[in-house]
């Protein structure tokens, strides 16, 4: 089955990973995209596309993180949002109740494994739980965002292109993927930002250069 690519920004904004994630069950989207997007994105990632605000606000991709088994959500999920999620998903769903809300942020993970930041090291099992695999804690670029500077599917993890070669073997062993550093919409090392990807497809940031797309299919195909 071909890897498919689709370059799309959500009400003129490129930084798509902001608004959702994928796996290869479904995509969480914080917005409804025009309904020629939405109708893209599911034939591009060939999975459901599912909608619901976190904390109010359409940032879903920046407040939670989950994988086909579970998805981890903030303190600061409003109980409508909470009730909504339980209806559209059969999946496991936790409330870590962290000072820490921008949960998407600070975990790294594909349907295989899953690296956190130090800052969620309490929640560990909770979280290891949630998702149904292993759990690590660790740095990327000796940074604790691992989140937001890391993208991975069940093939390939994108890293901040300052990533060690400690660390991207520590994520290659923990996720059991390929992993590579690069770069998304013009050189921005926000990995999560610019894209929102799965096993079949990738949905990317519409500034993203041809260097950058052709690190995608190497990393994610």
């Amino acid at each position: 089955m071909p890897f498919k690519f689709f370059k799309a920004k959500f009400n003129g904004d490129p930084n798509v990973g902001l608004y959702g994630f994928a796996n290869d069950e479904y995509c969480l989207l914080g917005l409804k995209p025009k309904e020629k997007i939405l109708k893209q994105m599911k034939l591009t990632l060939k999975t459901d596309v599912k909608i619901s605000t976190i904390a109010g606000t359409e940032l879903t991709g920046l407040f939670i993180a989950g994988n086909k088994n579970g998805i981890i959500l903030p303190k600061i999920i409003e109980e409508y949002e909470l009730k909504k999620l339980k209806k559209l998903f059969d999946l496991n769903l936790e409330i870590i109740k962290s000072k820490q809300t921008a949960l998407g942020n600070l975990i790294l993970c594909n349907d295989k494994g899953c690296l956190i930041s130090e800052k969620l090291k309490r929640f560990k099992k909770k979280i290891s739980d949630t998702l149904n695999c292993e759990v690590e804690i660790g740095k990327i670029a000796n940074l604790d965002i691992v989140g937001s500077i890391a993208v991975a599917n069940n093939k390939g993890c994108l890293c901040h292109r300052e990533a060690t070669e400690e660390e991207m073997k520590k994520i290659e062993e923990i996720l059991k993927v390929k992993v590579d550093v690069g770069t998304v919409g013009y050189g921005s090392t926000f990995i999560k930002s610019g894209i929102i990807v799965n096993s079949r497809g990738i949905v990317f940031s519409e500034i993203s250069t041809g260097p950058e797309i052709g690190r995608y299919e190497e990393v994610f195909s």
